[in-house]
């Protein structure tokens, strides 16, 4: 069973920085790419970050350019997404993703066939 369990959320004050983990088991997290989404109220779910283990390859959505960083650690079968200069635009949940491969537009929901259950973040003006 594919199981992708998200954790490090919480409140954090505007500046600040949290990690934020995707443990995943159930596959072979080798082959696949984790991605990072958000979903803020009234919002749609938007693509922040994703790294293939297959080559490496990241791909960071624009809004997070410059203050988030993903990275693995594959003999844990963990994905983190390091956030600093944090907003109060950023708050929302957040989800890891997985998908075989290399996704050709890794900041589409759709195509990710497993995710987690989600971790709120929270940052205060």
């Amino acid at each position: 069973e594919v199981q992708l369990v998200e954790s490090g959320g919480g409140l954090v004050q505007a500046g600040g920085s949290l990690r934020l983990s995707c443990a995943a088991s159930g596959f072979t997290f080798d082959d696949y790419a984790i991605g990072w989404f958000r979903q803020a109220p009234g919002k749609e779910r938007e693509g922040v970050s994703c790294i293939s283990m297959r080559d490496g390859s990241t791909y960071y959505g624009d809004s997070v350019k410059g203050r988030f960083t993903i990275s693995s650690d594959n003999a844990k079968n963990t994905v983190y997404l390091q956030m600093n200069s944090l907003k109060p635009e950023d708050t929302a949940v957040y989800y890891c993703a997985a998908e075989w491969g290399r996704p050709s537009t890794p900041y589409l929901p759709y195509e990710y066939r497993y995710w987690g259950q989600g971790t709120q973040v929270t940052v205060s003006s």
